[in-house]
């Protein structure tokens, strides 16, 4: 019998709990089920496995992730939603070292949660590039370039790898404002440049 007051959610956060403490490469089943005071195989029957685990911590950080997204760009437009998203980004990701690299994978189509979750956090994204015009294709391209932007500099920043004397705070104020720019003056689809 399951214990008491234990669901997949209460094992999924505190897997979450445990990621942002040691890591998510350092994330194990045995791990949880310590820290929750059960017996590894009691674990089981509210997920299926290590990689279910981690699919469920990918739905639950790409979650907290697009509420905190969707949250600072309430209200606002272009430049000024644009600089609140990628701060909450880089904020989430320095809050939640463990769980932040488990927002990275892809939806698994079975899991609609995760789904679901993976659409609030590029809606919001959207909605910021709507601001400058950018639909569609357009869209879908610039919506690549700010990940890839935003997460290439808060994965280095964790990492250690930056070691040059000016500001990382200025520094990811300028990666920001050069996607301003970008944006603003996005290349026509198909003409060169």
């Amino acid at each position: 019998m399951p214990r008491a007051g234990l669901t997949p959610q209460t094992v999924v956060r505190e897997a979450a709990r445990i990621a942002d403490e040691v890591g998510l490469e350092r994330l194990t089943l045995a791990a949880v089920a310590s820290r929750l005071g059960v017996a590894l195989p009691s674990l089981y029957k509210h997920v299926r496995g290590a990689d279910a685990l981690n699919q469920k911590l990918g739905a639950l950080a790409i979650a907290e992730l697009a509420d905190e997204m969707t949250a600072a760009a309430a209200g606002r437009a272009g430049r000024d939603a644009l600089r609140a998203v990628a701060a909450a980004w880089r904020d989430y990701a320095r809050r939640h070292p463990g769980r932040y690299p488990a927002a990275q994978q892809v939806p698994a189509p079975d899991d609609p949660e995760h789904v679901a979750a993976g659409r609030q956090a590029l809606d919001a994204i959207y909605a910021i590039l709507r601001g400058y015009g950018l639909t569609g294709d357009d869209a879908v391209d610039a919506a690549r370039t700010f990940r890839s932007a935003v997460h290439g500099f808060v994965t280095l920043e964790a990492a250690g790898g930056f070691g040059m004397p000016r500001g990382v705070d200025r520094s990811y104020e300028q990666l920001v404002a050069a996607l301003d720019i970008a944006f603003r003056d996005w290349p026509d689809a198909g003409s060169p440049r």
